[in-house]
């Protein structure tokens, strides 16, 4: 039950989610629904939590209003829909960029543009539209002189890859690697950006609970996985499928462009056919994942001194998106504004907030703690492999 209840999930959100000794902490505000609230209302939920930065899915005026004068940093996003205008035409990208990033800024601190998301896998084959609709934008960006504070990206999916397993045989599938990657990542280096990559361990765990740990999946104390190409020795899974990313783009020379994780989450329920979706499950991987990341000077097995920058997915539990359960319940929190498990918002406290907890008792405390010590213990040890590497 320690992992369930989880000391220290939220911890993240009255501590900077970023800081000079750490990597950040951001979340996505998906609204699939029909019954979240009102873009002010969630705006308080994420400043009374302490949230310093958040994704977009769109550029809605009435959210990129409530959240002007907050201070929480913003990604906002292009939609895949129009890709191609954007690609075709300068003169819409400038529009849009006018009407949808200037119009708002700086008031509203919007930091970075995802231009469409996960592109490759979009049944419309829309990926000859991304790099000259992001070159587009970027020029869009310039002539407004907003390119120094406002990055351009796109997620990609861990499906751009080829191979995966074991992560030093990391590559980019051949048809996307030189006519798409490279140009991309040579944008990204040139523009002083970063690769957006959108990971979910859940995935690999469900399809493969056999083979795989679910203490590795989780960030719980493990005995690791040796890279046989490598020798390095993973903890994680999700490390490993960053390294994977990052081995395919060591492949095209460009060790130099930083990885952001623009999504990853565990949903908190699923269909009976839909191994590990759980609350236990949820808590204990957003949880552990947070305390990884603010940890500080651990980065991965292949990048270690990389600083980890993470938004989770997701804020709430969005009831209209498609697919099995588990795509309605990726959220932290109810609808209501409720915490879908239980959660505490200062780092080790041991006191519950007492909003959205699901029973848990007192009886519980000790055992939240004592695992909370020991997982300090494992990614200090990680950490220590790493740096001595």
């Amino acid at each position: 039950m320690g992992p369930f209840t989880l000391s220290f999930l939220f911890s993240f959100f009255l501590l900077s989610a970023s800081s000079s000794e750490g990597g950040s902490i951001g979340i996505n505000y998906g609204r699939v629904a029909n019954n979240l609230p009102s873009a002010s209302t969630v705006v308080q939920l994420l400043k009374t939590n302490g949230v310093t930065q958040v994704k977009l899915y769109d550029t809605d005026p009435t959210v990129l209003k409530s959240l002007a004068g907050s201070r929480i940093k913003v990604t906002v996003a292009l939609p895949n829909e129009i890709l191609s205008a954007t690609a075709a035409r300068a003169s819409f990208a400038a529009s849009w960029v006018q009407r949808n990033v200037a119009a708002f800024y700086p008031s509203t601190q919007i930091q970075a543009i995802a231009v469409g998301n996960e592109v490759f896998v979009n049944p419309k084959n829309l990926t000859s539209y991304l790099l000259p609709a992001m070159t587009n934008v970027q020029a869009a960006l310039v002539k407004l002189n907003l390119d120094k504070a406002i990055k351009v990206s796109s997620p990609i999916a861990l499906t751009a890859l080829q191979s995966s397993y074991p992560p030093s045989a990391g590559a980019f599938r051949s048809d996307l690697a030189q006519p798409v990657m490279k140009p991309m990542l040579d944008f990204l280096r040139q523009t002083g950006s970063y690769l957006m990559v959108n990971a979910y361990p859940f995935f690999a765990y469900e399809a493969n609970a056999n083979d795989i740990s679910l203490d590795y999946a989780l960030f719980r104390p493990n005995a690791g996985v040796v890279d046989p190409g490598s020798g390095l020795k993973y903890f994680s899974l999700l490390d490993a499928q960053i390294d994977a990313v990052a081995y395919a783009m060591s492949a095209l020379n460009y060790n130099d462009v930083h990885i952001v994780i623009s999504e990853t989450g565990w949903p908190s329920k699923g269909d009976a056919t839909e191994t590990g979706a759980n609350a236990n499950n949820a808590a204990a991987y957003n949880g552990n994942l947070i305390r990884r990341v603010l940890s500080g000077n651990c980065g991965t097995p292949k990048r270690p001194q990389d600083d980890i920058d993470v938004y989770l997915f997701a804020l709430f539990n969005e009831n209209q998106k498609p697919g099995p359960t588990s795509e309605r319940n990726y959220g932290m929190f109810y609808p209501n504004q409720q915490k879908v498990y239980d959660v505490e918002f200062v780092l080790g406290s041991g006191a519950s907030s007492g909003k959205g907890d699901m029973g848990w008792q007192e009886r519980q405390q000790q055992q939240q703690q004592q695992h909370q010590q020991q997982q300090e213990q494992h990614w200090q040890r990680q950490c220590e492999v790493k740096l001595d590497r």
